[in-house]
């Protein structure tokens, strides 16, 4: 039996959003849907689901669509389900907290600590559209990048589009551009060139999606800028996040963080496997 797509479901606007994304992502994969609200006991969910059940038909009609209300911590139920999950699809903020908050806190701590990808929906419509034909994945030098470059790819792949690799570096303070050969190789391993952090990063996922169109682009200067310019004009942005050690949890890092925060698009946050 396929596992599902989850969606998390609020009443909010945004996560609405969420749904129709999800209903759109669900078919491309042909994965079932799952709609999941969290709430108190006494809490009475069957609108709030039945107008998201609507959404979600209403997108993707061939669906195989099933909803689940769960009484309990919303970010602790959507963990829960994301165990055994395709990825885990949010909102960019629900009904709680304050109106200015860029994220809401469930979406942070689910993005943080899920056992599988997790898409943030942000943006304008145009960009939450399949409009612009462009997946962007970043890809850092390291082994934090692999499992979501394969993500990315199958994502252009299923969405017929074309996979922008973008990889941001800069030279260290009082550094050369092109330093003399390391003794080490753990040294090495950080001073890469980086049209070579590229090429290692997609070698073995490129090969599985042979017909995908692939452009690399290499880009002096912060990892934040680099990512959130290329994905102005993209559909989904894929980032990254290591696993912590001694600790549960991914490592998400300051990029990630304002990149969950101000990303023109959706935003994917894949764990390293």
């Amino acid at each position: 039996m396929a596992i599902p797509l989850v969606v998390g479901v609020d009443g909010s606007e945004a996560s609405l959003e969420a749904v129709d994304w999800a209903a759109d992502e669900a078919a491309r994969h042909d994965v079932p849907l799952l709609l999941v609200h969290a709430a108190a006991p006494d809490h009475e969910a069957a609108d709030l689901i039945g107008i998201a059940e609507e959404r979600a038909r209403r997108n993707a009609p061939s669906a195989r669509l099933s909803s689940e209300v769960l009484h309990e911590d919303p970010a602790a139920a959507l963990l829960g389900k994301g165990r055994n999950a395709f990825a885990l699809v949010l909102g960019r903020r629900g009904l709680g907290g304050l109106a200015g908050l860029l994220l809401g806190s469930v979406s942070l701590a689910v993005s943080a600590r899920a056992d599988c990808p997790v898409v943030v929906v942000r943006g304008r419509p145009a960009n939450r559209d399949v409009r612009f034909r462009s997946v962007v994945v970043g890809v850092e030098d390291g082994e934090g990048s692999g499992t979501a470059v394969e993500f990315a790819l199958r994502e252009a792949h299923v969405r017929r589009c074309r996979l922008v690799a973008v990889h941001a570096w800069s030279v260290p303070f009082g550094g050369l551009a092109e330093p003399p050969p390391p003794a080490g190789y753990g040294v090495q391993a950080l001073r890469r060139p980086p049209a070579q952090v590229l090429d290692d990063a997609l070698r073995g996922s490129a090969e599985r999606y042979a017909n995908a169109s692939v452009s690399r682009h290499i880009v002096e200067g912060p990892a934040r800028q680099a990512l959130l310019e290329a994905a102005s004009d993209a559909d989904l942005l894929v980032v990254g996040a290591r696993r912590r050690r001694g600790h549960l949890g991914l490592q998400l890092g300051l990029i990630n963080h304002a990149l969950l925060h101000h990303a023109p698009c959706p935003i994917a946050v894949v764990p390293q496997m």
